[in-house]
């Protein structure tokens, strides 16, 4: 039986018989579309829509979306328009082929940014219709099992893409099967080496192991048998990217990773899971800390499950899954459960409204970001999945990504309750926005109506969300601030070159516009604001229209720090320069100037972190105190503290937080002190040295 017979003979047990003479029709128009193309093994190029068609009819997807599949490319890589498509199979067809379909006709300055701005189109049109990536995850499964007929550096920079984007989509819509298989071809092609000794490894592994495997499924089938449960139990082959992937997260040998054994355990209802966990219980000692209820708090792509490891014979950890049959309906295929169990729909509710919920997200991301390959930095940061979960105040649930903030959460709420947030409270705690949220934390976030989102957010915003929000803000709302700050931090750097801001004429910055690719000055100078252009290399263009007479008049001067230039002007959490410190400025994007001290570890001395330093100096008569780190080492006694705090206020220094760690013996307490300047410190410093219990002072960095 040929390809096409197989997809007629498999999709005629679901589909009307209407439906797969549709089918056909699409078969025959599309092998006489690419008659005459050829795949990189040799095949017909038609052998792969008939493929894409066949993974998708495993999952029992409709009519219009398998025949969609078989005319895929039929628009990229013929002369066939989607008009025609439409007339023939319909309008609804048409759209699915047009969301597939590349955008290589359009003139793009890199492949990178081509590559970000098919991704744009292609997730908008799933943002309207979700099967248009059901049919790409198809086409790129398909692509990625015939993958070795490319040249190695081709299937390299594919399996990349295909770790990086496509297998985490489909772990976002809880398409598992697909996910795994896309996982392992990536890191077989991503790691060919790593690949064929951790498969041959396993091979050698699994034997040892298979006797073991065997008596705990007996003794597992067996208890919960006991308990009155009708389960099904099976065991479960670690995949090689997963056992690849713990290896290196954990830092574990290969026999560490394999000792862990997957059994996962599948019963009729909600009930019967926690029984069948309570009897597993009973018969293996739970491991602490291990266990995790996603019935009761799903994952953000609908997936509910009991997670539990236990240790069970010979001290080998084994990992459990329980669901009930709906439940691993759900974990197989994902959103592509609506078509494959319409009964169930009822179901399914909560699964596409979350579905829904993200692709909206993903809609107004897209509306908010006009730079294609900035989209796709805010799609990578929220399709790894999050695994932080915490409560409004009203109990409401929000799953966010690991390392998610206050200012995270604020966004998540709702883009207003962002804008305007000014603080928070955790648990009934007050909390700085940058605060790291935890599992079970409960947030209130604390709004002003007249507050602004600050640009120092980006630095540790989480969740692409929120990040796209900032953005936009900054653009638009404070447009006219950035345009102002940006041309004072531009004369800044003229007059540093000894070039009067005023002499700069209008057809200097008619060209260094037009070289840069904006429109407008205005633009030019609020990207500076944001850190994406350099004042100081600005400057030089404008000023020095030639490299010798650059090399004539640049001075040596460097910019002048002042402590006043509100957000355009960080001071780094590294290492806390203070007036006194000899320091550098670096440009960060989308954070402007940051400052650090020239000898601060955290800064990476390559060629690329240099030409984004800027020669800055600190100002005469600063007024503004700064944030500075020390460590003292004193003995465990009564009042200690209370002596330290004194001595640091005689020299007028404010204590802005304080930690300590003790033992018998000794006490050591880190401050973050406020001071003006160096002598200041030393100031405090000698004090605190004056107090016999204090045995060592030092400034410390984060």
């Amino acid at each position: 039986m040929s390809e096409a017979e197989l997809l007629f003979s498999e999709t005629s047990k679901y589909l009307k018989s209407e439906d797969v003479n549709q089918l056909k029709n699409a078969y025959e128009f599309g092998q006489g579309a690419h008659s005459g193309q050829f795949r990189k093994s040799g095949e017909p190029y038609i052998s792969h829509p008939l493929a894409v068609a066949r993974i998708l009819g495993q999952l029992r997807l409709d009519a219009p979306t398998l025949t969609a599949a078989l005319l895929h490319d039929v628009v990229e890589d013929t002369h066939i328009s989607k008009a025609e498509i439409s007339e023939r199979f319909g309008q609804p067809v048409a759209e699915l082929v047009d969301g597939v379909s590349k955008l290589d006709k359009i003139e793009f300055q890199t492949q990178a940014e081509a590559q970000a701005e098919n991704f744009r189109k292609m997730l908008l049109a799933m943002a309207r219709d979700v099967r248009v990536i059901l049919i790409k995850l198809a086409d790129r499964l398909h692509n990625m099992q015939t993958l070795e007929a490319m040249r190695p550096e081709k299937q390299r920079s594919i399996a990349r893409e295909t770790l990086e984007i496509y297998a985490p989509i489909a772990h976002r819509l809880g398409l598992n099967n697909i996910y795994q298989e896309l996982l392992e071809l990536g890191f077989r092609y991503s790691f060919p080496m790593r690949y064929k000794v951790l498969v041959k490894a396993t091979k050698a592994a699994r034997g040892n192991r298979r006797e073991v495997v065997g008596k705990i499924l007996e003794a597992i089938t067996a208890k919960l048998h006991e308990a009155g449960l009708d389960a099904k139990v099976s065991g479960r082959e670690k995949h090689l990217y997963s056992i690849y992937h713990k290896m290196v997260e954990k830092h574990l040998t290969f026999s560490e990773v394999l000792d862990i054994y997957g059994f996962r355990v599948v019963v009729k209802d909600i009930p019967s899971s926690y029984v069948a966990l309570g009897a597993l219980h009973a018969l293996y000692r739970p491991i602490p800390g291990k266990f995790k209820d996603y019935i009761a708090i799903p994952k953000a792509n609908g997936y509910r499950s009991l997670h539990n490891t236990l240790l069970g014979p010979f001290g080998i950890p084994i990992e459990i899954q329980i669901r009930t049959t709906e439940m691993h309906r759900i974990a197989e295929n994902g959103v592509a459960s609506h078509w494959l169990y319409k009964n169930s729909e009822t179901n399914l509710n909560d699964l596409h409204m979350k579905t829904n919920q993200w692709l909206q997200s993903l809609l107004e991301t897209l509306s908010d970001t006009k730079d294609s390959l900035e989209f796709l930095e805010h799609l990578k940061i929220d399709l790894f999945p999050g695994d932080v979960y915490v409560f409004t105040p009203q109990g409401k649930i929000l799953t966010l990504p690991r390392g998610s903030t206050v200012v995270d959460f604020a966004y998540a709420i709702h883009s207003d309750i962002g804008n305007c947030c000014v603080a928070a409270k955790i648990n009934g705690e007050n909390a700085p926005l940058r605060s790291k949220l935890k599992n079970g934390d409960r947030v209130e976030i604390v709004t002003a109506p007249y507050a602004k989102p600050n640009p120092s957010w980006l630095g540790y915003v989480a969740t692409g969300r929120a990040r796209s929000h900032i953005r936009h803000f900054l653009r638009t709302i404070q447009y006219d601030e950035s345009v102002k700050l940006g041309e004072r931090m531009l004369a800044q750097a003229l007059i540093s070159f000894h070039v009067n801001p005023e002499s700069i004429t209008a057809t200097q910055w008619e060209k260094v516009v037009r070289d840069y690719g904006l429109k407008s000055k205005e633009e030019l100078l609020a990207d500076m604001t944001l850190g994406k252009q350099l004042p100081a290399v600005v400057a030089k263009r404008l000023a020095f229209p030639t490299e010798s007479e650059a090399s004539e008049r640049i001075g040596s001067d460097p910019i002048t720090i002042m402590g006043t230039e509100g957000l355009t002007v960080q001071f780094a959490r590294c290492c806390y320069p203070i007036p006194g410190d000899v320091i550098v400025g670096l440009f960060k994007k989308d954070q402007g100037l940051v400052i650090h001290t020239h000898d601060c570890t955290t800064i990476n001395h390559s060629q690329k972190t240099m030409d984004n330093c800027l020669d800055v100096t600190w100002g005469k008569d600063i007024a503004k105190t700064f944030s500075v780190k020390i460590k003292a080492v004193a003995v465990n006694k009564h009042g200690v503290l209370a002596r330290i705090a004194a001595e640091i206020a005689k020299v007028k220094s404010n204590i802005d937080d304080v930690a300590m760690e003790s033992d018998n013996d000794y006490t050591t307490m880190r401050f973050t002190l406020q001071v003006k300047n160096r002598y200041h410190l030393a100031q405090a410093m000698r004090g605190l040295k004056r107090l016999k219990e204090v045995l060592k002072i030092s400034r410390t960095r984060s």
